[in-house]
């Protein structure tokens, strides 16, 4: 029986190999994988404390953010106050150079008047010789004429130029060769160009801005795409009174 304090045993084998001695020291194999283990440990230390040390600098720099957020909601920098104040959205000045520049290349005629806008607002921009009524429409007297005023059921003829804001022509009875002829008071014109007319003597000449509120409507069906001001040059050329027949059947109105 062998003990743990026993020097080393040699044994000798039957067989024919080289002699080899049997003892109880680690071998080289042993003492490499202790080395082994022993960087291997090293390794997992030195990852251990990097990682503490990657941990406590992410915590370092999350604080820094935070106190950086903080600090910039509390308290903005002047300069970027400065810069709000200065700013301004709305230069009134450059729009209408802008406008006058547009009107010149549209061949609008001389004091057309100018829309700045300013979001859904539009302000009309014109000389003191405009008039403007409670109900938004706004006019002015080249010629004033001579006569008495259209009424309800008669017969106005006139010539026209219809302008959009920014002074190009959309529409002309003198282009067409032949002026227009409405009975008033019938719905044929749109809101703003009857109240317009309607105080209107032979022979006067005047421009008439109309506000989308009583414009014509808008839509696909319709000539007109949005919601706009609309400018009318007006020649009011004569007023007749109209009068009803009826012919057996057929009932019409004639106007003379």
């Amino acid at each position: 029986m062998l003990t743990l304090s026993s020097p080393p045993l040699q044994l000798k084998p039957s067989f024919p190999f080289p002699h080899r001695s049997l003892t109880s020291f680690p071998t080289l194999g042993n003492i490499s994988n202790q080395k082994k283990y022993s960087l291997h440990c090293c390794t997992i230390c030195n990852l251990k404390d990097e990682r503490e040390q990657n941990g406590t600098m992410e915590n370092l720099k999350g604080r820094r953010l935070l106190v950086f957020l903080i600090s910039s909601s509390l308290f903005p920098t002047l300069p970027s106050i400065g810069k709000t104040k200065m700013k301004n959205p709305y230069d009134e000045k450059r729009l209408l150079e802008q406008n006058k520049r547009v009107q010149r290349e549209n061949n609008a005629p001389d004091e057309f008047p100018s829309f700045v806008r300013e979001g859904f607002e539009v302000k009309v921009v014109a000389s003191e010789n405009y008039v403007k009524r409670d109900s938004g429409l706004i006019y002015r007297d080249f010629v004033v004429g001579t006569g008495d005023v259209p009424k309800s059921g008669q017969q106005v003829t006139f010539h026209y130029i219809g302008y959009n804001e920014s002074g190009r022509r959309i529409d002309s009875s003198y282009q067409q060769g032949t002026p227009a002829k409405i009975r008033m008071g019938t719905n044929a014109l749109v809101p703003g160009f009857e109240e317009g007319i309607k105080d209107m003597k032979p022979g006067g000449k005047r421009r008439i801005i109309i506000p989308p509120e009583l414009g014509p409507p808008v839509g696909p069906s319709t000539f007109f795409s949005a919601k706009q001001f609309e400018v009318f040059d007006v020649e009011l050329l004569g007023v007749k009174d109209c009068t009803r027949r009826t012919i057996a059947f057929y009932s019409d109105v004639v106007c003379d």
